[in-house]
């Protein structure tokens, strides 16, 4: 049957309600723009805008094909997940480390910078009190050594303190020549400073001035990132840097005045997240959905740690470091700070698991809109089997490369690999790794389903395209190139219509 009425203008353009409105009014969903409404006034009314007859889709970058009520239905699980850790962050606020008295041990002494100025050779057995020992057995490492030392060559090497309340002083330093640093004239170094030493050995050198190369290269990695990723690039060294301010002005200092570290690293790391996803990915649902993925993850890591961690008896007490920290803060709870370590260990893989299967599953929605949740979640999961076997062998990889030196000392003492993983400092190696994969393993389908029902949950057009509003257009231009007259079914579809047709029309991805 034919239309009853012809239009007054060329029929290149769809009879009365003209399509002013957006052509993927899916993608943008309802109340993010107003020109989907356009499309609902039918005759009359706007007829400037129809004069054209072009039923255009004003593609402006992709939009999330998200509805208002699903935008609803996210906003209530996080906002008030936000606002939970911005009071948590309140409350827990530390307002600075605790001071304490220094015990001159390890990291815990004062220390200023200093300049090697000079270097000469001299006789070791000149300069070692204990010169005569080399008479001692050299079958034994000790002896060897006291064997080098009585009849090698060492440095003496003059110091000058550049930095603190003895700038100018200069001392001398004794260099074995077994040891394995070595000074060399003009040399930037740190030295450790005693008070209640004797007057000439209250200085010592203690490590190398290393903050030019470190420096270097921190800006080489700065200036990579942002030519590579431009203004993204940008967002994500702002967003790195915020997670470092919170890292040293909040959980560090929390947990040295005592608030118990999981609690702690929950919230600062709740905190990372939000801010660094956001910042990177922009505040979108997209974006949403991979918070709720890695919110769901940490959970998981979280209490499969506390569950082990407990279990296999790990105090966190391992080395001489966290001997140190457990007595000067004896209020610590030292396999809290495990967990802790645990949890914000894990989070920023999770960060790219997540944003990276939800990005997959969005533009498998964008090639193929009409593929429902399972056949997107069937194309993510097979994405994310590939990303599962690189991301979990990283992680071992990682952790195995920071332990290194420890293993190597088990190579040789010959032990076995039962009793090497048996030890506590091996042990809490293998449950902070077993435990982070298994939330980056959970992340993958966890993420992926959250993503699939998410952009499935609409069709676009449902609720923001009228009947026949989408579909006018193509329609109308294909009966035009047809030279004959537009049908009703084209000019006026059936109130019934699936709105699923305006999908599949080329003028959701074209722009003007």
């Amino acid at each position: 049957m034919t239309t009853t009425q012809q239009p007054p203008y060329p029929p290149t353009g769809p009879p009365h309600g003209h399509d002013h409105g957006h052509g993927s009014g899916g993608d943008q969903g309802p109340g993010s723009g107003s020109g989907d409404d356009h499309g609902s006034h039918g005759d009359g009314g706007h007829g400037s805008g129809a004069g054209g007859g072009h039923g255009h889709s004003h593609s402006h970058g992709p939009a999330a094909p998200v509805s208002r009520h699903l935008r609803k239905v996210i906003a209530a699980i996080l906002i008030p997940f936000t606002v939970a850790v911005v009071v948590g962050m309140v409350v827990l606020w530390p307002g600075g480390a605790p001071s304490h008295k220094r015990t001159g041990v390890g990291f815990d002494r004062q220390t200023q910078q200093a300049t090697v100025t000079k270097v000469v050779s001299v006789s070791c057995a000149s300069v070692n009190a204990s010169g005569g020992s080399a008479t001692s057995d050299t079958s034994t490492a000790e002896g060897s050594s006291a064997q080098q030392e009585a009849g090698g060559t060492c440095k003496k090497a003059t110091v000058t303190v550049s930095t603190g309340k003895d700038k100018g002083r200069t001392f001398t330093e004794i260099v074995q020549p077994d040891q394995s640093r070595q000074l060399h004239q003009g040399e930037k170094v740190v030295v450790a400073y005693e008070p209640s030493a004797p007057r000439d050995l209250q200085y010592s050198v203690t490590d190398v001035n290393r903050k030019f190369p470190m420096a270097l290269l921190a800006g080489i990695f700065a200036l990579a990132v942002v030519v590579v990723g431009r203004l993204r690039g940008v967002m994500a060294l702002v967003a790195l840097a915020i997670s470092f301010m919170i890292l040293n002005f909040f959980i560090l200092p929390a947990i040295l005045h005592g608030s118990n570290p999981l609690i702690v690293a929950v919230v600062g790391s709740s905190a990372i997240m939000l801010i660094a996803l956001y910042m990177c990915h922009g505040l979108s649902a997209r974006t949403s959905v991979a918070v709720l993925g890695t919110l769901m993850s940490l959970v998981l890591i979280g209490v499969l740690g506390s569950v082990f961690i407990g279990w296999a008896a790990l105090t966190g007490n391992t080395d001489d470091n966290t001997g140190l920290i457990h007595g000067l803060y004896p209020s610590i709870d030292m396999s809290g700070l495990l967990l802790a370590g645990v949890i914000i260990g894990s989070l920023g893989v999770l960060d790219d698991v997540t944003v990276t299967q939800t990005s997959a599953v969005w533009e498998l929605h964008e090639a193929n809109p009409s593929m429902g949740w399972r056949g997107l979640y069937r194309a993510g999961i097979r994405i994310g089997r590939d990303h599962i076997a690189s991301v979990v062998n990283t992680l071992v990889l990682a952790y195995a490369g920071a332990a290194l030196p420890l293993l190597l000392l088990f190579s040789i003492a010959q032990s076995s690999v039962g009793a090497v993983a048996n030890s506590e400092l091996v042990a809490e190696e293998i449950v902070r790794t077993l435990v982070g994969s298994i939330g980056l393993v959970a992340s993958v389908p966890v993420t992926t389903a959250l993503a699939a029902l998410v952009v499935s949950a609409d069709r676009p057009g449902r609720e923001a395209v009228p009947a026949g509003a989408g579909a006018s257009a193509g329609a109308t231009g294909a009966g035009a190139a047809a030279g004959g007259s537009a049908t009703s079914s084209t000019a006026t579809p059936a109130p019934g219509a699936k709105p699923g047709a305006a999908r599949g029309g080329k003028g959701r991805r074209r722009k003007h």
